[in-house]
């Protein structure tokens, strides 16, 4: 409990104490603040999962294209697969992340500097459009992450993945790296705010190169990026 409260408090006061870079980076061209918002979501994901007892253990590395931008597509066991995600995977990255999220204070703001891409899921028109949205930060070399389960597994396993996602890919024209996250339901149990340390485990796959057909197969290519993630659970 002791852990949880420390957790918790330094989430808010953190996130208070960063409001001068904040400020900062609202004056920053549109490159340095990707580079700036990166690099403090880094610093901060990296103490949060410190003060959580996370130790981590990434495979796959290499398998990261290093001259494009990429659509790193994740399975989703907990809150903390966010700052998982932010601190272990390589280049500037925005989220797809639900709508819900933009009632939350200073967390949103950094979320926008990172290129972020609120969607409401019970509106198909916003949801378009924000697809459009992330195609474009895709094609400018902003990578982007999806959890196309939409919400937690409380299990672990794998849920049904929603295949509106990967039009990120197929309609950018970017790879997919498919990212399996193994361990992170123990930090934190859905439905609880207890936190408890935990080991954590990511593999990084091979890349899926996108093809002309893939754009008119989405949900073959997503069966086939869920098989990849799920073998490795």
């Amino acid at each position: 409990m002791i852990r949880t409260i420390i957790w918790f408090a330094y989430f808010w006061i953190s996130l208070v104490g960063l409001m001068p870079a904040l400020f900062k980076v609202n004056k920053m061209t549109a490159n340095e603040k990707l580079e700036f918002a990166d690099q403090k979501a880094r610093q901060w994901s990296s103490k949060l999962l410190k003060l959580a007892g996370c130790k981590v253990e990434i495979v796959g590395l290499e398998n990261i294209p290093k001259d494009s931008a990429v659509l790193y597509v994740c399975n989703h066991q907990s809150n903390f697969d966010i700052p998982l995600t932010i601190l272990h995977l390589p280049k500037t990255k925005g989220f797809i992340a639900k709508v819900e999220l933009l009632k939350m204070p200073f967390v949103r703001d950094w979320m926008k500097h990172m290129k972020c891409i609120f969607m409401d899921r019970s509106d198909i028109r916003q949801q378009v459009k924000g697809i459009s949205q992330g195609v474009q930060s895709l094609k400018e070399g902003q990578s982007m992450v999806i959890f196309p389960e939409g919400t937690r597994s409380p299990d672990g396993k794998v849920k049904a993945f929603k295949p509106g996602g990967l039009k990120l890919a197929t309609k950018s024209g970017v790879p997919i790296v498919p990212v399996t996250i193994k361990g992170s339901k123990d930090i934190m149990k859905k439905g609880s705010l207890l936190i408890k340390p935990a080991n954590v485990e990511i593999i990084i796959s091979e890349p899926i190169w996108i093809n002309k057909e893939m754009n008119k197969e989405t949900v073959a290519l997503t069966e086939t990026v869920k098989a990849i993630i799920e073998s490795h659970v």
